[in-house]
């Protein structure tokens, strides 16, 4: 939603922009090049392997951007020892990039056999396999529900339990074939998306605290944003979404107007260029 982003984001020359999760630098790319270099970036990332690929994607702009591996959820600290002020925009683009979705090593896509880890940032302990592994079925039941929203959440945590005590749930592979047991075939066939997808979404959020982590960094994002300056949050689940309506409407009036009463939605052109793009919901508001 690059198009979207640029119209909504009022970007000004010289301003100072907070990429949230600036991944393999396509935002920051498009403000930079919007306003030919007259703009200050600070990217910030959990995973060492983006920012690898956004310095490269961003060398033309090396004066200008700063990039730094950090938690969002960590903004105030970013910010001082940045030692700008206020920002004129900050951008989130949340889930998982592409590059991490298609990595066969890093355990966050079911459609390769590997260790089941899902951890965005690599120097972290927990991993998904210490989950799967460790966690009771009423704890992995309640993680499928309620960050998956599964149907199947109680059925699939009762088969890995009875699964682990015979074999160590350790790939991707080893998850879905006890999942493909546990999910009824005709639920299996039936579904819009893969069977294993809920599952799978429901390991990485809590793995990340994925969700946690936007609540504490929206609460912090209004209050470090100049006069007029923007916040745009791209979210592709109803969980994230239902977090940023929330902050949103909290700080309504006090700090924010928002600006986008519905959401906004990527272009049947984009959806098509990029599938992956279909669950992108776009929210922003302007700080008062």
């Amino acid at each position: 939603m690059l198009k979207e982003v640029l119209w909504w984001f009022n970007i000004r020359e010289r301003g100072v922009y907070l990429d949230c999760t600036v991944g393999a630098g396509g935002h920051s790319r498009a403000i930079l090049d919007e306003m030919r270099g007259k703009v200050r970036i600070i990217g910030i990332d959990r995973d060492e392997e983006a920012l690898k690929i956004a310095s490269q994607e961003l060398k033309e702009y090396k004066e200008q951007t700063t990039l730094i591996k950090a938690n969002f959820r960590d903004l105030p600290q970013v910010i001082k020892e940045e030692n700008v002020g206020l920002v004129n925009g900050i951008i989130y683009d949340l889930g998982l990039s592409s590059m991490q979705l298609d990595s066969q090593t890093r355990g966050f896509s079911f459609r390769w056999s590997a260790p089941l880890d899902m951890r965005m940032d690599s120097s972290q302990a927990l991993t998904a396999a210490h989950l799967v592994g460790e966690l009771s079925q009423k704890e992995l039941e309640d993680i499928f529900f309620e960050l998956g929203e599964e149907r199947w959440a109680r059925r699939i945590a009762e088969f890995i339990v009875e699964e682990r005590r015979q074999n160590p749930i350790k790939t991707t592979s080893n998850l879905l074939e006890v999942m493909r047991r546990a999910v009824p075939a005709k639920f299996r066939r039936g579904r819009r998306t893969h069977f294993a997808t809920r599952v799978f979404q429901a390991l990485r959020i809590r793995v990340n605290e994925e969700l946690e982590n936007l609540r504490v960094s929206l609460s912090y994002s209004f209050d470090l944003l100049q006069k007029e300056g923007r916040v745009c949050v791209i979210s592709y689940h109803s969980l994230e979404d239902r977090i940023v309506k929330q902050k949103f409407n909290e700080a309504k009036e006090e700090k924010l107007n928002i600006l986008t009463k519905k959401v906004i939605r990527p272009s049947k052109k984009e959806v098509r260029i990029n599938p992956r793009a279909r669950s992108a919901r776009l929210r922003v508001a302007e700080r008062i």
